[in-house]
């Protein structure tokens, strides 16, 4: 048999080893993973270089078709592949996706916007709680929820949270959901308007660590009572994580989440940032070892996976109007991949667990394995080549998403994609996008009906 592709010489790397193996490729799967040379229509020389599975970033927000000023389809993706991400989630509170026949009508617009390929998520709406089923049979990847009003999007109370998680553990389906206590958020934003703060630090109080703790704790007790399987986006520190996890270790179907602002940026950047690091929860970070206790979440397993929670708006957008006015949120998929290979090349974490926490476990967690997230016979061919040795910083005007900018200028990299290949198709090449929107296809969701 002669295959069509054949990635030769480089190191393999899953979660559990690396080892200098080919990779054959055959109508977009991978179908041999070998020490032996087999023939191969073409070849690819990978000496020197790592063989990763694409990533898998499952909390993305390109803002297509409502807010293209921020974020596209196209440009976002784009992005994507140029990091080495081959598979995102994505979820946009401009248009958000409430009833199947919203979701219908998102996979119709987007059906050649994309570079890589996607699943999308839904969001839940106190007033269409009786949506969920449907949702999920029409194959969203999961439901987005809110505990406290942001975005436009509106919060859940313990109550409406009780009766939506009882919805989506009788349908199956699974919930990320954004943990900030409204009555805490609430109340701070009154307290801080009416002495008229305007400061950058406004932030840090009015998203305080106390919203975030409490809404962690109701959401993950009610998790274990009714059963729902939950994943707690955005985890920001060690006390946060502590909370998910003594309910965790009672019996609920809890995924931890986390971003790597969470895992590298301080909480008084704010006030020299202002808006460039305006984004909830915000960054916790006191000083080096509360980075460090999270990264030793990461590497231990307490943190399931890594996502960016990409959401961007440009220069402009965060210096037009106050502090209060300015988006939230930070441009991430340009550079949450390289992040990690860095920390990789330092040994905060080991590439077998980069692997993990930014393919592999995000895939499983809302049914995309075993197609996505692996290297290994059966799975598409999604494949980022790196090279480890490769040391690069970061700037501006490199970034591709429309956002323009990244909390990371100026720090210097080491690791790079510079070839990411989409079910055997190569999407980059030496570290250029070399194919455009339309190759990338929708994902349906687990729940999605047989023969839908």
């Amino acid at each position: 048999m002669t295959f069509e592709l054949g990635i030769e010489g480089g190191t393999v790397v899953t979660p559990q080893s690396r080892s200098a193996l080919n990779v054959y490729v055959a109508g977009g799967t991978i179908a041999a993973v070998t020490a032996d040379r087999l023939e191969a229509s073409e070849r690819v020389d990978a000496s020197g270089l790592l063989v990763l599975p694409g990533a898998v970033d499952t909390h993305v927000h390109l803002m297509d078709p409502a807010a293209t000023d921020r974020e596209d389809f196209p440009t976002g993706t784009s992005a994507a592949a140029k990091a080495g991400v081959t598979t995102i989630i994505e979820h946009t509170h401009a248009g958000p996706v409430r009833a199947p026949a919203d979701l219908e009508e998102k996979r119709r617009y987007l059906h050649d916007r994309s570079v890589v390929d996607y699943a999308l998520a839904a969001h839940a709406w106190p007033d269409h709680i009786d949506q969920v089923s449907g949702l999920w049979r029409a194959g969203v990847a999961f439901i987005k929820v809110f505990t406290c009003t942001t975005h436009g999007v509106p919060g859940f109370d313990a109550g409406k949270l009780l009766r939506l998680f009882r919805a989506t553990a009788d349908a199956g389906a699974i919930c990320l959901v954004h943990c900030e206590d409204e009555t805490i958020t609430a109340d701070a934003e009154r307290e801080l308007r009416s002495a008229g703060r305007d400061d950058p630090s406004v932030i840090i109080e009015w998203r305080s660590r106390e919203a975030e703790l409490t809404a962690l704790a109701v959401v993950s007790q009610l998790s274990r009572l009714t059963g729902a399987r939950i994943v707690t986006a955005h985890v920001s520190n060690a006390e946060a994580l502590s909370v998910v996890d003594r309910e965790r270790h009672a019996g609920a179907p809890i995924t931890i989440e986390t971003c790597p602002q969470y895992l590298s940026l301080f909480e008084d950047e704010i006030v020299k940032g202002g808006a460039f690091r305006k984004f909830t929860p915000p960054a916790r970070a006191r000083g080096p070892d509360d980075l460090a206790s999270m990264w030793a979440a990461v590497s231990d397993g307490r943190i399931d996976h890594i996502s960016t929670d990409h959401a961007p708006s440009t220069a402009e957008q965060k210096r037009d109007g106050s502090i209060w006015d300015a988006h939230f949120g930070l441009p991430g998929l340009d550079t949450t991949f390289p992040f990690l290979l860095d920390a990789a090349a330092s040994g905060a974490i080991s590439y077998e667990r980069l692997v993990d926490v930014y393919a592999e476990s995000p895939a499983r967690t809302y049914g995309l394995h075993p197609r996505k997230g692996r290297v290994e016979v059966g799975a598409d061919a999604d494949v980022a080549l790196v090279d480890p040795t490769a040391t690069w910083t970061v700037r501006n005007e490199d970034v591709i998403s429309r956002a323009g900018w990244s909390p990371f200028e100026g720090r210097t990299f080491s690791g790079r994609v510079v070839d990411t290949y989409l079910r055997g198709r190569r999407i980059v090449h030496e570290e250029k996008v070399v194919e455009g929107p339309g190759y990338g296809r929708f994902l349906p969701g687990s729940g999605q009906e047989v023969g839908r």
